[in-house]
Protein backbone atom coordinates (compact mmCIF):
# COMPACT_ATOMS: atom_id res chain seq x y z
CA UNK A 1 0.00 0.00 0.00
CA UNK A 2 1.45 3.33 -0.74
CA UNK A 3 0.07 6.76 0.72
CA UNK A 4 0.02 8.57 3.99
CA UNK A 5 -1.73 6.98 7.41
CA UNK A 6 -2.85 10.34 9.07
CA UNK A 7 -2.43 10.14 12.99
CA UNK A 8 -5.71 10.94 15.17
CA UNK A 9 -4.68 14.39 16.03
CA UNK A 10 -3.58 15.44 12.19
CA UNK A 11 -6.96 14.50 11.42
CA UNK A 12 -8.66 16.50 14.16
CA UNK A 13 -6.36 19.46 13.46
CA UNK A 14 -6.95 19.15 9.96
CA UNK A 15 -10.86 19.43 10.50
CA UNK A 16 -10.85 22.25 12.87
CA UNK A 17 -7.74 24.93 12.84
CA UNK A 18 -5.37 23.29 10.08
CA UNK A 19 -3.77 26.63 10.39
CA UNK A 20 -1.64 24.68 13.19
CA UNK A 21 -0.25 22.46 11.02
CA UNK A 22 3.18 22.51 10.03
CA UNK A 23 3.09 23.15 5.72
CA UNK A 24 4.97 19.63 5.22
CA UNK A 25 1.95 18.41 6.95
CA UNK A 26 -0.76 20.57 5.09
CA UNK A 27 1.07 19.31 1.76
CA UNK A 28 1.03 15.36 2.89
CA UNK A 29 -2.41 15.78 3.52
CA UNK A 30 -3.51 17.74 0.08
CA UNK A 31 -1.32 15.32 -2.09
CA UNK A 32 -2.31 11.82 -0.60
CA UNK A 33 -3.71 9.23 -1.05
CA UNK A 34 -4.85 9.53 2.25
CA UNK A 35 -5.72 6.14 4.84
CA UNK A 36 -7.26 6.20 8.23
CA UNK A 37 -7.00 3.85 10.48
CA UNK A 38 -9.94 2.31 12.25
CA UNK A 39 -7.42 2.67 15.56
CA UNK A 40 -8.41 6.76 15.11
CA UNK A 41 -11.79 6.15 15.12
CA UNK A 42 -11.81 3.84 18.51
CA UNK A 43 -9.23 6.46 20.04
CA UNK A 44 -11.95 9.53 19.22
CA UNK A 45 -14.96 7.44 20.19
CA UNK A 46 -13.36 6.91 23.57
CA UNK A 47 -12.70 10.55 23.93
CA UNK A 48 -15.31 11.55 22.70
CA UNK A 49 -17.67 9.16 25.25
CA UNK A 50 -15.39 10.28 28.21
CA UNK A 51 -16.25 14.14 27.23
CA UNK A 52 -12.60 15.02 26.16
CA UNK A 53 -13.85 15.58 22.20
CA UNK A 54 -16.92 17.36 22.69
CA UNK A 55 -16.09 19.05 19.27
CA UNK A 56 -16.37 16.04 17.43
CA UNK A 57 -20.29 15.31 18.24
CA UNK A 58 -21.30 11.83 17.41
CA UNK A 59 -17.81 9.65 16.44
CA UNK A 60 -20.09 7.99 13.54
CA UNK A 61 -20.07 10.94 12.01
CA UNK A 62 -17.01 12.45 12.74
CA UNK A 63 -15.64 8.94 11.01
CA UNK A 64 -17.85 9.39 7.74
CA UNK A 65 -16.46 13.05 7.18
CA UNK A 66 -13.07 12.45 7.99
CA UNK A 67 -13.08 10.01 5.60
CA UNK A 68 -14.73 12.13 3.05
CA UNK A 69 -13.13 15.00 3.46
CA UNK A 70 -9.58 13.21 2.92
CA UNK A 71 -10.66 11.29 0.18
CA UNK A 72 -8.88 8.34 2.67
CA UNK A 73 -9.34 4.41 2.69
CA UNK A 74 -10.21 3.10 5.93
CA UNK A 75 -7.38 0.60 7.20
CA UNK A 76 -8.89 -2.21 9.45
CA UNK A 77 -6.55 -3.48 12.46
CA UNK A 78 -5.48 -6.62 11.74
CA UNK A 79 -3.32 -9.39 13.62
CA UNK A 80 -0.02 -8.54 11.47
CA UNK A 81 -0.16 -5.50 13.03
CA UNK A 82 -0.65 -6.19 16.28
CA UNK A 83 2.16 -8.57 16.41
CA UNK A 84 4.03 -5.57 15.17
CA UNK A 85 3.56 -3.65 18.40
CA UNK A 86 5.47 -6.11 20.32
CA UNK A 87 8.75 -4.84 17.77
CA UNK A 88 8.54 -1.46 18.86
CA UNK A 89 10.99 0.23 21.19
CA UNK A 90 9.21 1.42 24.31
CA UNK A 91 10.02 4.60 23.19
CA UNK A 92 6.07 6.19 23.21
CA UNK A 93 3.73 4.44 25.38
CA UNK A 94 0.01 5.77 23.98
CA UNK A 95 -1.22 2.47 22.61
CA UNK A 96 -3.28 4.21 19.95
CA UNK A 97 -0.39 5.69 18.48
CA UNK A 98 2.08 2.46 18.80
CA UNK A 99 -0.87 0.81 16.50
CA UNK A 100 -0.69 3.20 14.25
CA UNK A 101 3.15 3.12 13.86
CA UNK A 102 2.67 -0.85 13.67
CA UNK A 103 0.43 -0.52 11.18
CA UNK A 104 2.43 2.17 9.09
CA UNK A 105 5.62 0.27 9.74
CA UNK A 106 3.22 -3.22 8.19
CA UNK A 107 1.75 -1.30 4.83
CA UNK A 108 4.83 0.84 4.13
CA UNK A 109 2.81 4.25 4.59
CA UNK A 110 4.30 7.37 5.77
CA UNK A 111 3.01 8.65 9.24
CA UNK A 112 1.45 12.17 9.36
CA UNK A 113 2.01 13.64 12.54
CA UNK A 114 2.15 16.37 14.67
CA UNK A 115 3.49 14.31 17.82
CA UNK A 116 7.31 14.44 18.16
CA UNK A 117 7.18 11.62 19.81
CA UNK A 118 6.53 9.33 17.19
CA UNK A 119 9.02 10.84 15.34
CA UNK A 120 11.69 8.78 17.18
CA UNK A 121 10.93 6.28 15.30
CA UNK A 122 11.74 7.42 11.88
CA UNK A 123 14.31 5.17 10.07
CA UNK A 124 14.27 2.50 7.31
CA UNK A 125 10.98 1.12 8.12
CA UNK A 126 8.96 4.10 8.96
CA UNK A 127 9.04 7.71 7.11
CA UNK A 128 7.17 10.16 9.11
CA UNK A 129 5.73 13.55 8.11
CA UNK A 130 5.74 16.12 10.76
Amino acid sequence: MTGYLLDTNVVLLAMGAPERLSAAVRAAVKSGPNVLSVVSYWEVTLKAAKGRLIEVGDPRSWWQAALADFAATALPLRSDHVAQIWALPAIHHDPFDRALIAQAMAEGLKLVTTDALIGQYAGERLRVVS
